[in-house]
């Protein structure tokens, strides 16, 4: 009998996910962990692997098909010795939400984009917009790539990293995967606010930004916020960055955030009553610091997340983030990697923002904003001198945490920042 590959739920908030795209089609043969097709989540566009070996046998759900419930069957898959024959008469447990599907969504037993030999794309008409990712444009100006001349595998046709990545200088790239909407569904704005403003193109809401805008409207809306700022000073962190990066054979380079990461986790440690959630029932006191770092992704942002901070040393939580911050950003984040967190950290500073405000994100109870360093002028002994400053502002929700015990986390946070040998023993 045939088995059903259903929607997996990606998240435990998860209840509906789009299926951006197919990369195996009807009469593939798959083994277990072979990659099908790639869902995007509320956080992430992630693959989704076989768990059984087998040949599709149909596709019930097309490519590019938005809000498709978890759980529906999305496709049929043909056990050793079936046939065609098999599916004669088979009833999916669920009807696919096939209304769901753009229009444009081209057949489900097409073949895959990796079997479909490379035919020209037309070009862009002059003054034409190109959807493509920041990212995906400056590696496409590194290489001479014309992005108009490379086709988009994201949603909606959007070029991505993936996509320049496989391009080749002076060449056509190969066309989006069959199962990939060449164009955005049209978009009806009736506000009138719009109605005299210049020509505008609507780009569709990605499901994750949906639900960013969703998550963080309820944080801004419902979590009684309050912020607390500190200027700190990182000339002894810089000089104990600059020996350790700069040992003959060493093989680490540490960055300045991960010495404020590593100091959030001790500080959390040394001050538990932040390391907090709030709940109607009671306020939940964590045993462990898992730290959520911001990182920007196409479309949006996600949270990865370093487990036990505070018993990691600076080498290890150094290499986790980086590797870390690549999985997020080619959208291969496992969802255990970025579910949970109890603080977040999030740094504009390498874009040269002095300070900003966040909004928690919750369940959390609090997150801390970090600025750029700059050399300013500051009195030491009652004379002027110079030091390299940042800025660092905490967000905390005042239902788990009072102002004084914020207070107290931000003093021996600039303690250990100020003396980062401290953070260390």
């Amino acid at each position: 009998m045939p088995i059903e590959i259903l929607m997996p739920a990606l998240s435990p908030t998860m209840t509906e996910g789009n299926l951006a795209k197919w990369t195996v089609a009807e009469g593939d043969k798959v083994a277990a962990g072979d990659v099908l097709c790639e869902i995007e989540t509320d956080k992430a566009t992630m693959e989704v692997e076989a768990v059984d070996e087998g040949v599709i046998g149909k596709i019930l759900v097309p490519g590019g098909t938005e809000a498709v419930a978890v759980n529906a069957p999305i496709a049929l898959l043909l056990e050793e010795g079936e046939d065609a024959s098999a599916l004669e008469g088979f009833s999916p447990s669920a009807a696919a939400p096939a209304a769901a599907a753009p229009a444009a969504a081209p057949a489900p037993a097409q073949a895959p984009a990796a079997s479909v030999a490379p035919a020209p794309v037309a070009q862009a008409p002059a003054g034409t917009r190109v959807f493509a990712s920041p990212l995906a444009r400056r590696i496409a100006a590194d290489k001479g790539l014309d992005m108009a001349q490379v086709a988009g595998s994201g949603p909606h046709g959007r070029i991505v990293k993936r996509d320049v990545d496989q391009a080749k200088p002076g060449a056509k790239s190969a066309p989006a995967a069959a199962s990939t909407p060449a164009t955005s569904p049209a978009i009806s704005v009736n506000d009138p606010v719009f109605a005299n403003m210049p020509e505008f193109e609507a780009v569709p809401n990605s499901n994750m930004r949906k639900i960013i805008a969703k998550r963080l409207t309820a944080s801004a809306r419902d979590i009684p916020h309050f912020n607390l700022t500190v200027d700190v000073e990182i000339d002894k962190l810089l000089a104990i960055r600059k020996d350790i990066n700069g040992r003959e054979g060493s093989p680490y380079k540490i960055s300045v955030n991960d010495f404020i990461v590593k100091a959030c986790a001790v500080a959390l440690v040394h001050v538990p009553d932040c390391n907090v959630a709030f709940t109607d029932d009671a306020i939940l006191h964590f045993k462990k610091v898992d730290i959520a770092i911001a990182v920007a992704i196409d479309g949006g942002l996600i949270t990865p997340i370093v487990k036990d901070a505070a018993s990691k040393g600076l080498a290890a939580l150094s290499n986790e983030v980086k590797v870390l911050a690549g999985k997020a950003r080619d959208g291969k984040l496992a969802p255990e990697e970025f579910q949970g967190g109890t603080f977040t950290v999030s740094n504009l500073g390498m874009f040269g923002v002095k300070a900003f405000n966040s909004i928690i994100n919750p369940p959390q109870g609090g997150i801390l904003s970090v600025g750029a360093g700059e050399q300013r002028a500051v009195v030491k002994n009652g004379e002027l001198a110079i030091a390299t400053v940042v800025t660092l502002t905490l967000a905390v929700d005042h239902r788990c945490i009072d102002g004084a015990t914020g207070a107290a986390f931000i003093k021996e946070l600039k303690s250990l920042i100020e003396d980062p040998i401290t953070m260390m023993v």
